[in-house]
């Protein structure tokens, strides 16, 4: 199919979902309406028609919530190891439309580092997935630094996507209105509230002191990090505390998305405050639609080596594609 512009479209944050993680949970498919679900399970049908209706040429493809962040630790290995080799085998069915992410289970820091080794070395996926926090813990602590070691010595990207709120939080801060407008704690505004908040602990831990070549990846234009980076940056590197070169950190190690967030304001922004090499083309499909995101991303004003980029050269450089 030949494409309006001729631009090559590589789309990272889209999503599935496979029974050997799925099955793991009561209500894992958070009673999604029918169609939806249909997309999610699906690789050869309606996912490739609707990726060929809006000029798609690749999916990197990544388990949608709930993720392996909340399995038991009995279950949490396996789990991932099974749907890791799920997505290896879809993959290697149509491996000039579809990459993938790994699922790794944080809880066990060490198995996730070794399994991250195993999907990247052996199976070929392009880093890993983390949803959320993992049973109630965000993952800056260093009893998860194994994985951010491997993780850097194999040069692949963590995605930190993002969860709902821990329920604490959610009836402190989001009750009653999570159950009157549920997308209050979703991708209104707690979606975003939770992944920001774990990538600003993550450059705070010292981790990137640690291990300085990380590469994490936040969707939905950076979940606000970019907006508020200005007085992030200004208030952490006040006298008195200990300094920190929030923007500095957030420029070398994070990349961001397009996913869901489809706004010419927004994108010229986060154009203004870090290199254009650092944003990334997604859908967000199903939960986004695919021929919305690539027509605002035709549309989009920006040069067209900016376009280009953005649409697929910096996936291919960052995820080797």
């Amino acid at each position: 199919m030949e494409k309006p512009n001729c631009h090559e479209i590589i789309a990272v944050e889209e999503h599935f979902m496979h029974a050997s993680l799925t099955g793991h949970f009561a209500s894992g498919t958070r009673k999604h309406p029918k169609p939806l679900l249909a997309r999610l399970y699906d690789f050869a049908g309606i996912r490739i028609d609707e990726m060929d209706g809006a000029g798609i040429d690749m999916q990197v493809l990544s388990h949608q919530s709930p993720g392996s962040q909340r399995l038991a630790d009995d279950v949490a290995a396996a789990a991932c190891r099974s749907v890791n080799d799920a997505l290896a085998a879809v993959i290697a069915e149509a491996p000039d439309r579809f990459q993938g992410f790994a699922m790794i289970p944080t809880m066990l820091p060490h198995a996730a580092a070794d399994e991250l080794q195993r999907a990247v070395e052996e199976l070929g996926l392009k880093g890993a997935m983390v949803h959320g926090m993992s049973r109630g813990e965000m993952i800056d602590g260093e009893a998860f630094w194994p994985i951010f070691a491997r993780a850097e010595k194999l040069d692949v990207p963590i995605y930190l996507h993002p969860a709902l709120p821990d329920k604490t939080v959610t009836a402190r801060y989001y009750a009653p209105y999570d159950e009157s407008h549920p997308m209050f704690t979703r991708a209104a505004w707690g979606f975003g509230v939770e992944a920001g908040t774990q990538a600003i602990r993550l450059i705070l831990s010292g981790v990137l002191d640690r291990h300085p070549d990380l590469k994490f990846i936040l969707g939905h234009m950076g979940e606000a990090l970019p907006f508020w980076m200005p007085r992030i940056d200004e208030s952490l590197s006040r006298a008195g505390e200990a300094p920190v070169d929030f923007r500095a950190a957030f420029r070398r190690n994070f990349w961001i998305t397009t996913s869901g967030f489809f706004a010419d304001d927004a994108l010229l922004l986060c154009l203004k405050m870090i290199e254009p090499e650092r944003i990334l083309f997604a859908v967000d499909w199903p939960y986004a639609d695919n021929r919305k995101g690539v027509d605002w991303m035709r549309e989009a004003p920006v040069d067209d080596a900016t376009r280009n980029a953005i649409f697929s050269g910096n996936a291919k450089r960052l995820l080797g594609l």
